[in-house]
């Protein structure tokens, strides 16, 4: 897959979550739970995806991008550890102080996925410019 490729399926996908995200706020809670667990279980395997796809492109990559993806894999276990956590807490007070965080960390999330796509544009001009080099030298 091009990398102007994988950068349109990335936006794709992000109109996808926020049409999800916008429609979810309408449904019962428990599609909403339904949807939580399967957005869960996605975002699961595809770390779980990187991580091996780490393993095997190490080589190709810079330790910096390695680096970030092990963060972000350990930073996404943290999470997912304290939302179940936080299932069994029930009063009023702190249910509120939960969305609160919930919604910080959904915040924080999609700021880190600007910063990514912001990271994947410029990698994807950066390769398209590596490309437009080696075929203006003759070599493809």
């Amino acid at each position: 897959m091009a990398a102007s490729d994988a950068l349109a399926e990335l936006a794709a996908r992000a109109r996808n979550a926020e049409d999800r995200a916008v429609a979810a706020k309408n449904q019962a809670r428990s599609d909403v739970e339904v949807q939580v667990a399967k957005a869960r279980d996605s975002a699961r395997r595809t770390a779980d995806r990187l991580l091996a796809g780490t393993a095997t492109a190490a080589a190709q990559t810079s330790r910096w991008w390695t680096d970030l993806q092990q963060d972000w894999s350990s930073h996404v276990s943290k999470v997912r550890h304290e939302v179940e956590g936080k299932k069994a807490e029930r009063d009023n007070q702190k249910l509120r102080h939960r969305a609160e965080v919930a919604e910080s960390d959904a915040v924080a999330a999609v700021a880190f996925a600007e910063a990514a796509l912001e990271e994947a544009e410029y990698a994807v001009l950066d390769a398209t410019l590596a490309r437009m080099d080696a075929n203006a030298a003759g070599a493809s």
